[in-house]
């Protein structure tokens, strides 16, 4: 197992321009893979049992000038496209987006902001702050177990002035919904063929199509949402071609059409079928139409309406010639981005930064709407300071993300579950799968009897060199 994640990381190499930034890399994976508690980088430390007097050093590497997070990010997504065994729909690889709000108490803290949690959970607050995250992740696995695997998580609000002090290039100028589309054709041409994007109901907006014609008609691989309506959407109808030619300009639209009132007038047209959705057989109920939708835009996309048992919902797919089945199961895999936000929060503690700046102005709790941004308040020669602060998140971030996916890949592999859930008892337990606890906990207990059984391995000769001097004397005795 150890062998074959140092195979994973060895591709993370050409990414550093120095060595020892490349070391500081594997190390921090290692001790995201084992660590128990969320207390922030001194948590690397007691995980692996390291030398105290490296504390700065590692905190250092979150703000190293050796490696750019881009390269870092592009690199992950390449060793992904080549090893994780994805999930397609159509001969096409899934992704998975959606938003993640993360709440942060700090005064001094980049890009926290107050933020609205929608959630119907009586353990959240309606309001917090923190910071709003874009998540896209990949669907791979198979029948028996499957996984979202994280590919990219970038802040996407809270920021927006801080891309006028790089020349407006940042993308956090953006609305979070235009965000996460750029990101995710930015994905697709990174693994160079066409793949689906499965969002929540509420990206299907106006810009979000406008920006994928034209992301689409510029590049060679493209990118087909599917998503879901709300209940109260109406469409329209193509309009009917005049036989007798008018004065003015020709129609755009044909008659509206209410979409939750099909499921009535309509309900012998429905097609009963049995379609994979959530690890098991169901049947449903579907009807399938192109219609318009978009306030002006008016671009035709596919609806499919689904009843199974007494729950209703309309999809929606830019994919027009895709099977409404396809489109049901495409959809059904998009809650697994959910898991894979729990995981990262409750196993991998992948929000766990405490990165600030003493430059930025105290947060204020009661700031309104009018107010100007904090951000405006910085001086131009603290900028650079702020935005490496920024970065420092974003790489923290990127790391637990590192460290999931290659846990995930673990579960994945044959040779490793037999092992693996052999260690830990659970009352109900499934032959053939495991979790991404299972595997962390599994690390956990026998991380340090891998390193002796690979005394020789790049990664046990490097956090050996790391440890308190005690340690290693224990260790021989």
């Amino acid at each position: 197992m150890l062998k074959f994640i140092e195979k994973l990381l060895s591709e993370f190499r050409s990414c550093f321009t120095r060595t020892r930034t490349y070391e500081w890399f594997l190390v921090i994976i290692s001790s995201l893979l084992i660590r128990s508690d969320s207390l922030g980088v001194t948590s690397f430390i007691r995980a692996l049992s390291l030398d105290r007097h490296l504390y700065e050093t590692m905190l250092h590497f979150f703000r190293s000038a050796a490696f750019k997070t881009t390269q870092l990010k592009l690199c992950w997504h390449k060793l992904i496209h080549k090893n994780a065994p994805f999930i397609r729909i159509a001969g096409r690889p899934l992704l998975l987006g959606d938003g993640c709000k993360v709440s942060k108490e700090a005064r001094y803290m980049p890009g926290v902001k107050k933020l609205c949690q929608e959630s119907e959970d009586s353990s959240k607050p309606q309001f917090i702050h923190g910071h709003m995250f874009g998540g896209i992740g990949a669907a791979i696995g198979n029948r028996l177990n499957s996984f979202c695997i994280p590919l990219d998580l970038t802040i996407q609000d809270g920021l927006k002035q801080t891309a006028s002090w790089i020349g407006g290039g940042l993308s956090s100028s953006m609305t979070h919904v235009v965000q996460m589309i750029r990101n995710g054709h930015a994905i697709a041409q990174t693994f160079a063929e066409d793949v689906y994007f499965a969002l929540d109901r509420y990206f299907l907006t106006v810009p979000l199509l406008e920006e994928l014609q034209a992301l689409n008609a510029a590049s060679p691989y493209h990118l087909d949402v599917i998503t879901r309506a709300k209940t109260n959407c109406t469409a329209y109808l193509k309009p009917e071609k005049e036989a007798v030619p008018h004065r003015g300009r020709p129609r755009k639209k044909g008659d509206a059409v209410r979409l939750k009132e099909l499921f009535t007038s309509r309900q012998q047209d429905f097609v009963k079928t049995t379609v994979s959705m959530y690890g098991k057989e169901q049947a449903v109920e579907y009807l399938s139409q192109n219609l318009l939708w978009g306030m002006k835009l008016y671009q035709e996309l596919q609806f499919v309406l689904v009843r199974y048992g007494s729950v209703t919902s309309i999809l929606v797919s830019t994919d027009l010639e895709l099977s409404p089945t396809l489109i049901i199961e495409a959809y059904a895999h998009r809650f697994k981005i959910e898991c894979m936000f729990r995981e990262l929060k409750q196993q991998i503690h992948g929000f766990s930064y405490h990165f600030w700046n003493s430059k930025l102005p105290k947060l204020n709790k009661y700031k309104k709407k009018s107010d100007p941004d904090p951000l405006e308040a910085v001086r131009k020669e603290d900028q650079k300071s702020v935005l490496l602060a920024i970065d420092a998140i974003e790489r923290f971030v990127l790391c637990s993300e590192i460290s999931m996916g290659l846990i995930q890949m673990i579960a994945l592999k044959p040779a490793f579950v037999e092992m693996i859930a052999k260690n830990r008892y659970l009352r109900t337990s499934y032959e053939s799968r495991v979790s991404e606890a299972t595997v962390i906990e599994y690390l956990r207990k026998h991380f340090f009897r891998l390193l002796s059984l690979n005394r020789h391995s790049y990664i046990s000769r490097l956090i050996l060199s790391m440890q308190e001097p005690d340690f290693e004397e224990n260790e021989a005795a």
